[in-house]
């Protein structure tokens, strides 16, 4: 059996996918470790996890200003959160690695401390796409950011990695593991190296919920903004609360975990925290910021969406969701009542094809294996790394070929459109 060391950040999005493989590998008889922030860490991965806890930032976790988008949110997110995060978590990955001697690391994509101090160590590592959007180059057209990007990834490694070492250590050697399939990525080409297995989604503990507030006789819609939006969305979730209340054929469940939607018509049930999983199987579509975990848990159960995407990689994700027909977007600066409404009734109509699409992209989901296709290419990867590496680049390369022949999901996409 082998040792597998993840390193995550402490970002929920980022640990529920990888904590899916990870229990995979363990039911296989596998030993597993992590290198993160422990108490998040074992409270999606499980209390008896072994999490090598690793120092946070200063400031303790992403916060930002409400406002920040676009390409300012971006510079903020790698300057003053990944690199400062990376920089943060390196002692506690070189410790994990010591100490734990995994046979290889899997790291996240914005834990870039994995792969530096894995290169430095001379450790096998590959890494895992937790959006969508890290395979798109969405710096083609901005080449002095993409230069910027590279400059601080550089300076970053002089300091923590192997500086002998070349090359984006998000895209190492051994390639990467992307959580998504091709009915939603679509036809574009992907970077050498990437495995895509689907979404890892798998029974989570189960929370509270006033079930029996659930009528039957109306169709559920699901609005969250995610955990790290919470301080930006209260305008939005009160026209959010004022369409849904204008619609007694819909019963609406709004996410607020932050408290900030005030008084909220009779109709809606408001609520910091909902089992999301669960709820997902009741509901007829889903209105959201278009974080990645978010639409795949809600495609995997042929939800569609209402997208309003407020930064980072969400935009990217949004555009990807509606391109294959599953989704409507909204601009979720700008957007009240009425065009959330107008939204709303789209994706409810089932003439418009986009509960058709997103059943088609659920099925790419769970046919591409998720957690159970993770585990088996981790495995491959310890048995032969030569040999996984290549059939994966091999397998990517099949992958932009086979789109040609246009999948299902498009099919329906191009039709709804």
């Amino acid at each position: 059996m082998s040792r597998f060391l993840f390193v995550v950040p402490p970002l929920v999005g980022h640990v529920n996918p990888p904590a899916a493989v990870a229990a995979e590998l363990r039911d296989r008889g596998h030993e597993v470790a992590w290198a993160g922030h422990a108490d998040l860490v074992r409270r999606l991965a499980g209390p008896n996890a072994r999490v090598f806890d690793c120092a946070l930032p200063p400031d303790g976790g992403l916060t930002r200003p409400p406002k920040l988008t676009g390409p300012a949110a971006f510079r903020f997110l790698w300057q003053d959160f990944f690199v400062p995060l990376a920089e943060a978590m390196a002692d506690g990955v070189e410790a994990a690695v010591e100490d734990f001697r995994p046979d290889l690391v899997l790291a996240d994509q914005h834990a870039v401390a994995g792969p530096l101090v894995a290169e430095r160590l001379g450790v096998p590592c590959a890494t895992s796409a937790s959006t969508s959007a890290e395979l798109v180059d969405v710096l083609a057209d901005l080449p002095k950011v993409r230069d910027w990007v590279t400059d601080l990834l550089g300076s970053l490694r002089s300091r923590i990695g192997d500086p002998a070492a070349t090359g984006d250590p998000r895209y190492p050697p051994l390639g990467v593991i992307a959580f998504t399939t091709r009915a939603l990525v679509g036809d574009v080409d992907l970077p050498a190296g990437v495995r895509l297995v689907g979404p890892a989604v798998t029974a989570r503990p189960a929370g509270e919920f006033p079930w029996d507030l659930l009528d039957e006789d109306r169709r559920v819609v699901l609005v969250s903004l995610g955990t790290a939006n919470a301080d930006a969305g209260g305008r939005f979730l009160t026209a959010a609360a004022t369409a849904l209340a204008a619609r007694p054929h819909v019963q609406g469940v709004v996410v607020d975990p932050g408290g900030v939607l005030g008084t909220a018509p009779p109709e809606v049930l408001v609520l910091p925290h909902v089992p999301q999983l669960e709820l997902l199987s009741r509901c007829a579509a889903v209105v959201c910021h278009a974080g990645h975990n978010t639409v795949c848990e809600s495609l995997w159960h042929g939800v569609p969406l209402v997208l309003a995407p407020i930064r980072d990689d969400q935009p990217v994700v949004a555009e990807q969701v509606v391109a294959a027909g599953a989704g409507v977007r909204v601009r979720f600066g700008r957007v009240g009542a009425e065009g959330l409404g107008d939204a709303l009734d789209a994706v409810l109509d089932p003439a418009r094809g986009h509960r058709a699409a997103a059943g088609a992209i659920g099925r790419s989901f769970r046919e591409a294996g998720g957690a159970t296709a993770a585990a088996d290419h981790l495995e491959q990867l310890v048995a032969d790394p030569a040999t996984a590496a290549f059939s994966t680049a091999a397998s990517t390369a099949a992958a932009a070929a086979a789109t040609s022949a246009a999948p299902a999901s498009a099919a329906v996409g191009a039709a709804a459109r």
